[in-house]
């Protein structure tokens, strides 16, 4: 088995690992190897042949396929090396060398190690299946993900029914409620079992809303007649527990069934690595430099929490490729003063993005994001940071399909730590009442 040396190793080739390899090559590190299982690079976009994309990374509405095309570009330009159809299987920690092992195997070079100063950790996620939902009824042919019809529609040209049913609103599921209605389908509904919608709001005007098609909030399939082929669903309205409500139950004739029920991130490689897992976003927990626990590696984009819009893994797969610079480079290696602020979410807000902070190393404006968990109107965001309000931002409307975000700023947080005469600190993120 051979085995390799690198600086640093991309582990995915879609827009997060792109976007990171570019970043770290801009801040000197050259020695850079990207590997993706695929058969291209570029990823999930590649299927997603409707606009929308680039409208903050390149300030125009480009496709997703035209939105990989501008990295891959990037990538060719800076001669960054990178190897498809190549499958990571395993990824350890060599705690006297400090070096991570990335172990991967292709047809060609068979079984492979890289040992690498860095690793990134780009590899995306997946699409939440059918057993995780609970589903009665027969398991016919007409039941897919929306991912996989995505991917038949788009790339094999196969439309996967004429009748469809979608169950969830998330954004695959409502772009392709479009789709299939662009195609000649008739989507007759997308039921959503909670009381909102797992999409974001443009998404539901221009995919639904603009075509008519019935949006049932609070309802699930019960039921799914067919052996053979999808013949109809059953569809019932849910009460608060998320339970079927008897009598509310309706039969939709249909030939196809879409699940559109959440993602899930790509971290079976972070989990064997032995990183700490954030159990809310099945992403690692990661500080202010999108560092996990274990020194040199890092994560950016859907596998270290689900992101809304491209351009924001992108900024943040960005972020991710300059720390990893600055790890090999050594430009991080300055004193720590020992500060430390950890990151609580509460009353409505589920998670954060990173989680820890080391003022030391903060860049003069980190972006903390995260979701919340229900959906809020005319509610304030308040922050506190050692119980002193930081900030205290008006919305007119939260949704868990909408990712929001805080700017923490360097020295408004080094002002407020210094005056508290401890290394531990505590900065909390919470929905709150108008007064």
């Amino acid at each position: 088995m051979s085995e390799i040396k690198k600086d640093l190793v991309i582990i995915g080739g879609g827009p997060a690992g792109l976007a990171a390899a570019v970043s770290a090559a801009g801040e000197g590190v050259k020695d850079i190897l990207i590997i993706e299982r695929d058969i291209r690079l570029g990823g999930i976009l590649n299927q997603c042949i409707h606009n929308g994309f680039g409208l903050h990374t390149f300030k125009e509405e480009l496709t997703g396929p035209e939105y990989a095309d501008r990295y891959i570009d990037m990538v060719r330009k800076e001669q960054i090396p990178y190897m498809l159809d190549t499958m990571v299987v395993d990824l350890s920690f060599d705690e006297k060398t400090g070096e991570k092992i990335v172990t991967a195997m292709n047809k060609t070079e068979g079984l492979f190690y890289v040992r690498a100063r860095a690793v990134i950790l780009a590899m995306g996620c997946r699409e939440r299946p059918r057993g995780a939902l609970n589903i009665p009824g027969f398991r016919p042919s007409g039941i897919y993900s929306a991912g996989t019809a995505q991917y038949y529609t788009n790339m094999e040209g196969k439309l996967p029914g004429r009748k469809v049913v979608i169950l969830g609103s998330g954004d695959i599921g409502l772009i392709m409620a479009r789709r299939m209605t662009y195609e000649g389908a008739k989507v007759l509904c997308v039921a959503e079992l909670q009381p909102y919608s797992g999409g974001l709001k443009r998404n539901i005007v221009q995919c639904l809303d603009d075509f008519d098609i019935p949006l049932l909030l609070s309802h699930t399939v019960v039921d799914i007649k067919g052996k053979r082929r999808v013949e109809g669903v059953t569809i019932a309205e849910v009460d608060e527990n998320k339970k079927p409500i008897p009598g509310s139950e309706v039969f939709y004739e249909c030939d196809t069934l879409l699940l559109s029920c959440g993602l899930i991130p790509e971290n079976e490689l972070t989990d064997k690595l032995g990183a700490k897992m954030n159990p809310v976003t099945g992403g690692a927990f990661v500080n202010e430099s999108l560092e996990t626990d274990v020194p040199g590696v890092f994560a950016c984009g859907n596998v270290l929490h689900v992101h809304d819009l491209v351009d924001y893994v992108s900024g943040e797969a960005a972020a991710a490729g300059k720390n990893a610079a600055d790890h090999i480079l050594g430009k991080n290696a300055q004193e720590n003063d020992g500060n430390v602020i950890n990151i609580k979410t509460e009353n409505g807000v589920r998670y954060s993005v990173p989680s820890v902070v080391r003022p030391a190393y903060m860049p003069d404006t980190l972006t903390v994001r995260f979701r919340v968990g229900n959906e809020y109107r005319d509610k304030n965001l308040s922050v506190y940071l050692d119980g002193k309000q930081l900030m205290k931002l008006p919305k007119r409307i939260m949704a868990p399909g909408e990712m929001e975000q805080i700017i923490l700023v360097k020295s408004k947080v080094s002002e407020i730590i210094s005056e508290s005469g401890v290394k531990e600190h505590e900065l909390i993120i919470r929905v709150e009442d108008k007064e």
